[in-house]
């Protein structure tokens, strides 16, 4: 049988030119790849976040008024003024102040809480309930319950205090004594956040590791030292940078229950912002000393998290 002749390239059928495809419109690429998804998340940001932090910024570098004056560009003289202020410095002092009275004991009472809990107290979820519920409450309430209970006449405090023969204290209106009342409150009301913290991270511990150290024979002070405290590290920096931001932030409760005094004893760094912001009416120079402590709140961030970064290296 004679074989068909070969094809040659001039008789192959030549393929149909692809027709060119049509151009997809911008809204529908941006839909497919999925910007369109965190467009209103981007949108909020934008509006909320953005948006004010460099409005800020401008305002800080003008002399704008609240009442509608100035508003001409001064450069850093704002900043200048804030670094030579005396109140600055002394309302910075009461807010680190208060971050260390208020810090130390929010950490470690909260451990200590976790772990009696974590123990096997019986009625656990009613010590939970106790530990974590004044977290719920809008710190308005507490604030007016305690300012009640530190009133120097008739406060219950002192009035337990003259039921034992002592004298009563003025706890919101001795300046030597205001911070401390103020911590107190602050510590009854959100020392339960930092328990929950705690405690998630205890029943997260491995089992075999307290078994194991059983079998070798280590009491409960051993295990507490070699397996709970170490496994805890990671938490424990946590909750101190959270506690750190937010003790540094610290703003209603002073204002509700001593409004700065007495003789500006618990006035933090907010606290004179607003006052001179929106008593003051100096918006710009406001705006310069909430910059100043924004980035002093930065620095301590990057700080612990260098810190915290530098042990882990070194394990």
């Amino acid at each position: 049988m004679a074989a068909a002749p070969p094809v040659t390239a001039a008789a192959a059928p030549r393929p149909r030119s692809a027709a060119p495809p049509a151009a997809v419109p911008l809204w529908q690429r941006v839909r497919d790849s999925g910007w369109a998804f965190l467009l209103p998340f981007l949108l909020v940001y934008g509006a909320f976040l953005l948006w004010p932090l460099l409005y800020g910024l401008w305002l800080s570098l003008t002399d704008t008024s609240l009442v509608g004056g100035g508003g001409d560009l001064v450069g850093l003289a704002n900043y200048a003024e804030a670094l030579t202020d005396p109140m600055v410095w002394h309302t910075l002092g009461n807010t680190v102040y208060f971050t260390l009275i208020s810090t130390v004991p929010l950490v470690l009472l909260a451990l200590v809480m976790a772990l009696l809990v974590h123990s096997g107290l019986p009625g656990q979820w009613l010590w939970r309930l106790s530990f974590f519920a004044p977290f719920l409450l809008p710190v308005a309430t507490v604030a007016l319950v305690w300012q009640w209970l530190f009133q120097g006449d008739f406060g219950f405090v002192n009035q337990m205090l003259a039921g034992l023969g002592s004298e009563g204290v003025g706890w919101l209106s001795d300046p030597a004594v205001a911070m401390w009342s103020i911590a107190i409150t602050t510590v009854w009301w959100t020392v339960g956040f930092n328990f929950l913290l705690y405690l998630a991270a205890l029943q997260s511990v491995p089992d075999h590791l307290y078994e194991a150290a059983a079998i070798d024979g280590a009491g409960a002070w051993s295990r507490l030292w070699s397996i709970t405290l170490p496994q805890l590290r990671g938490t424990t920096g946590i909750v101190v940078v959270l506690q750190l931001l937010a003790s540094m932030k610290v703003f209603d409760q002073i204002y509700i229950m001593t409004n700065g005094g007495p003789d500006d004893a618990t006035t933090p760094v907010l606290l004179h912002v607003y006052d001179v912001g929106f008593t003051g009416y100096r918006i710009g120079y406001g705006a310069a000393i909430s910059f100043l402590f924004l980035a002093i709140v930065v620095a301590v961030s990057l700080a612990q998290l260098w810190f915290t970064a530098r042990r882990r290296a070194q394990r």
